[in-house]
């Protein structure tokens, strides 16, 4: 084997990497395991059986341990306080867990594209605001095109081509002349539109840095411009974040005080506070009888005097730095003594912690200005922001642009303030609070400090920020309890475990005990290498992700059956073992390099056109794929020939009692079944069209747009019981009722999805909040709800798809399953260099895929689990797509090998054998991976049910089709050639 030496060395160098970036994730585990403990232990100590209090105390107890612990370094210090990672850092770097695992909150916010229009358009304009009506009201109804678009054709509609500019070209007068053509004024609104889309996703993004969500995921969507999807795992307050996402923001420049000029009213707080605190040590230790008064001074919120709580003292317009403990008492100082200081003096705290263990918080004395003692200036008048190095040296700074109103104030207000500080407020934080060395003129400020890199894109962010431009509002909604997320992972852990010994099992079974340990060593090495570079990059794993790891580890046991098979080929012609291998895995070669090709094209397709989980299954199945191809074509080759050499293997056949004559010298004529099984695919056809326009399909809320609502009872309930109470309740709107969990093959069970599309145009907290009352009415009415109790005390998650999302997803589902069968054609064209096996792949793939839908048609009503058509779905007929190719690449390669050796043999005898000789790698193939999709099915949990049926039926499908569809094609093409040539020889002749 060539470059041996590099395979080696490289593999050596990824195994460190790897045990570096899992090392981080073996330290979380380890101190939230301590935590555990730390808060049990305090919990039953001290609750004295109270149930209720025991949970209350265990989860402030958990949370005080890890946040004592966070800015603490606990992994490779070497023995020293300056080196290593604190547990924080060692957060950031774990493989994180998705929110179907940990439980928490997705949500993709839409900015008003309206309210961005109006602002630049005519408002005297009519036919502008008649066209802006008629496209906002069709974007809420749903629709897959963007806000720009359908209003540019309703306005053109009605008042014809090349009439927006004297809409718009008096507030974009810089971009637009009133004459220029449509497509000009387009480019400009789209540009602005996405410019505010980009000071929204500055906004939204550093208040959930503020937030303290851990490993949140924030990106804006490709398709959409106004749109920006968000994931906070771990969330536990949903209404705290919905309100946190769509509130307003404002960034400021405020005057401030120097600390000299305030230490009167300092003094006067120490004293108040200090009064304060002497009258409630009175009030403890006299009986007083006036009720009132104990209230008064029984609970003050703060422990010691206001200047007490200050680590250290300021200067300029610090007033000094706080532990983050002593802030909660430092406010309730300030607030109940705001008579203490004049309404000017506004204190504020710093947005980063002075330490690099953030326990240190720095305050600010801050002067209001004008009338309103308010900023000196608001951010909108801020155009650009730029961090970079200092031409002056290694520092870096912040360039800031603002506007010609900004800049005249700008000057008036860094003259007047010459030697003071200007501090930069965002949402009541101070992100910087530079010195004013001279009066700044032209608009062009650069802020210099002691920034790093970070602490300077950051600034960059903020100053960005500006004002909102535009509101936001929340259009898909996605929450999962944690109760549910712990049920989750422990699905798929089972479903991992024992689908992971089936498959080490199988292969000893079919194989050999030593090829089957070599193999499964490989499979455990390509988990561990699989893991290792999802850690390296900071991957997410959810529930559909831990799916295409074992997915991924399947087609590791591919890879091993095509090379024993081609082994025990090789040894059936007389060969001794160590060539029989070697020239194993050099004839298995391609075949895998193909199955594995178009599987990471598929990924790649659902990679890019998913969201979320979905992106997390097709990130890990690519980087399974590649580690599957190390290990399995590299690694366990080097082994062998090792051991080979050594003397050692020199018996082995690759085969099992079980196994031997197992697919050995068949003869069965495939292309002589031709015609029964064109009769067979064209009835299933026909069924599967007629179902569609009979059943139709079962749409998932993620293409119809609806609220779903994961409900868990105390006790078994009837889904169709549930269902009847509740469609009277919602005035005709869609009410559907289905089990769910791992008791859904029962029509009776505790936990039930309720799915609504009641008012799905309106995404207010009213609706939400009317759609529970209403469910708590109805359930509580018919029994199943307990009198003082609501459906929120039942709800495991909760999710809203709005309809012009729901549109949005069923345009990217089809156009990505028509470019992966695309794909795969022009692949095998690619690889094959012949129209016929290029013809035969496109047709048995489409095929695949359509017969997947058709039997989802033709059994959703019968199968006793959910199976709708969402985003998992197009995963799994995706999946199926990428996978039939495995087979079929295979047939087609020995097909090709067998013309190459006998190039006159007849074309049906050649298929033929070409069938009968690749069978058993055919179906072993397909067995190892059914075994392990079956697992899944059973085990997994109900949130991917149908997910592994819709791949489990695929697989049989792929299969079938591989044998019966793509090899009769590619056969009749061969033929049709065939016959072309001999009719060209006779009349050459």
């Amino acid at each position: 084997m060539q470059n041996k030496g590099f395979v080696i060395t490289f593999s050596i160098l990824l195994t460190l990497v790897c045990l570096f970036y899992l090392s981080f994730t073996f330290v979380t585990r380890s101190y939230d395991s301590k935590a555990e403990e730390f808060a049990t232990a305090y919990a039953v100590a001290n609750a004295k059986g109270d149930q209720l209090l025991q949970d209350e105390l265990y989860n402030k107890q958990y949370t005080h341990y890890l946040d004592s612990m966070s800015t603490e370094r606990v992994w490779l210090t070497f023995g020293t306080d300056d080196m290593g990672y604190t547990l924080k850092q060692c957060r950031e770097k774990e493989i994180g867990l998705g929110l179907d695992l940990k439980g928490g909150m997705s949500v993709i916010v839409e900015v008003d594209a309206a309210a961005v229009l109006r602002s630049l358009g005519d408002p005297e304009n009519e036919a502008f605001n008649t066209a802006l009506t008629e496209a906002s009201a069709e974007n809420k109804k749903g629709s897959n095109r963007d806000y720009i678009t359908i209003f540019v054709d309703k306005f053109k509609a009605a008042n014809g081509n090349d009439k927006l500019a004297g809409v718009f070209s008096t507030k974009l007068r810089d971009q637009v002349g009133p004459t220029d053509k449509d497509d000009k004024v387009i480019s400009a609104l789209r540009t602005e539109l996405q410019s505010v889309a980009d000071n929204s996703f500055n906004v939204l993004r550093t208040r959930i840095d503020r937030f303290g969500v851990v490993a949140p995921n924030i990106q804006k969507l490709d398709n959409r411009a106004e749109r920006i999807m968000i994931e906070l795992p771990g969330i536990k307050e949903p209404d705290r974040v919905r309100k946190l996402l769509q509130g307003s923001a404002n960034l400021e420049f405020w005057k401030t005080y120097n600390l000299n000029e305030i230490q009167g009213y300092i003094s006067a707080l120490t004293e108040r506070s200090r009064e304060a605190l002497a009258a409630q040590n009175v009030t403890d230790t006299t009986a007083v009888s006036d009720s009132l008064k104990v209230q008064e001074v029984g609970n003050l919120g703060f422990t010691k005097p206001f200047i007490e709580n200050f680590i250290s003292g300021g200067m300029g317009a610090i007033v000094g730095i706080v532990h983050k403990n002593d802030t909660a008492a430092v406010n309730a100082i300030l607030r109940r003594f705001q008579d203490a200081y004049p309404p000017d003096l506004r204190f504020a705290w710093g947005f980063k912690a002075e330490d690099i263990r953030e326990t240190q918080i720095t305050l600010y004395a801050l002067r209001g200005d004008g009338l309103k003692k308010g900023p000196a200036l608001d951010g909108d008048v801020v155009i650009s922001a730029k961090a970079d190095q200092s031409q002056h040296g290694a520092t870096w700074e912040v360039s800031m642009q603002m506007n010609s109103v900004g800049t005249q104030r700008w000057a008036t207000i860094t003259g007047a303030e010459k030697g003071r500080s200007i501090a930069i407020v965002l949402d009541g934080s101070v992100y910087s609070a530079p010195n004013v060395n001279d009066k700044i003129e032209g608009g062009q400020s650069q802020i210099t400090g002691n920034f790093t890199p970070e602490d300077a894109k950051d600034l960059e962010n903020v100053l960005k920020s500006g004002k909102m431009k535009a509101g936001v509002h929340i259009v898909q909604e996605d929450i999962v309890g944690p109760s549910l997320g712990q049920e989750a992972i422990k699905a798929g852990v089972i479903s991992f475990v024992l689908a992971l010994v089936l498959l080490m099992t199988y292969i000893c079974l079919v194989y050999g005990f030593i090829p089957g340990l070599i193999a499964n060593t490989a499979l455990l090495v390509n988990l561990f290498f699989t893991i290792g570079i999802l850690a390296a990059f900071g991957a997410v794993m959810t529930l559909p992700g831990i799916t295409g790891l074992v997915l991924a580890l399947a087609l590791a046991v591919d890879a091993n059956v095509l090379i024993y098979e081609r082994t025990k080929e090789e040894l059936r012609a007389g060969k001794n073992t160590k060539v029989a291998v070697v020239d194993g895995y050099r004839h298995a070669f391609s075949a895998i390099f193909d199955g594995h090709a178009s599987q990471v094209i598929t990924a790649i397709i659902l990679a890019y056109f998913g969201t979320g989980p979905i992106q997390g299954f097709a990130t890990t199945l690519i980087i399974g794929i590649v580690a599957s191809f190390i290990t399995n074509v590299f690694l366990t080759r080097i082994f062998y020939e090792y051991m080979l050499d050594k003397g050692h293997f020199r018996n082995q056949t690759f085969t099992t009692a079980i196994s031997r004559k197992l697919f050995v010298d068949t003869k069965i004529n495939f292309l002589g079944m031709t015609k029964k099984i064109v009769i067979f695919s064209a009835v299933i056809l026909v069924a599967g069209v007629g179902s569609l326009f009979i059943n139709g399909l079962n749409g998932g809320i993620d293409f119809t747009g609806g609220r779903n609502y994961l409900v868990r009872f105390d006790k078994n309930v009837d889904a169709d019981a549930i269902e009847k109470v509740l469609v009277p309740e919602f005035d005709g709107s869609t009410v559907l009722v289905l089990t769910s969990g791992s008791a859904s093959q029962s029509s009776t069970t505790s936990q039930v999805r309720i799915t609504t599309n009641y008012k799905i145009e309106e995404a207010t907290d009213e609706v939400e909040d009317e759609i529970r009352a209403k469910m708590t009415h109805a359930l509580t009415a018919a029994g199943f709800i307990a009198d003082g109790k609501t459906i929120d005390d039942y709800v495991q998650s909760s999710q809203r798809v709005g309809p012009s999302v729901a549109d949005d997803l069923k345009t990217a589902a089809t156009i990505a399953v028509l470019i992966a069968v695309v794909c795969m054609a022009l692949y095998i064209l690619l690889r094959f260099r012949d129209i016929a096996f290029s013809l035969g792949t496109l047709i048995a793939v489409a095929h695949d895929a359509v017969m997947v839908i058709f039997l989802y048609s033709l059994l959703y009503k019968i199968m006793p689990f959910s199976m709708e058509i969402d985003q998992s779905f197009i995963a799994a007929v995706l999946t199926v797509v990428g996978y039939s190719i495995n087979d079929k690449v295979v047939i087609f390669d020995r097909i090709r090998e067998i013309r190459n050796m006998y190039p006159k043999r007849n074309i049906t005898e050649t298929i033929n054998e070409a069938l009968n000789s690749t069978l058993g790698r055919t179906l072993n193939t397909s067995i190892s991976t059914m075994l392990v999709v079956f697992c899944i099915f059973l085990l997994g949990g109900d949130t991917i049910r149908s997910f592994t049926f819709a791949i489990f039926i695929g697989i049989v499908i792929g299969t079938y089709s591989s044998v019966f569809v793509a090899t009769p094609i590619a056969w009749a093409v061969f033929r049709k050639e065939g016959k072309k040539k001999e009719a060209q020889l006779k009349e050459a002749k």
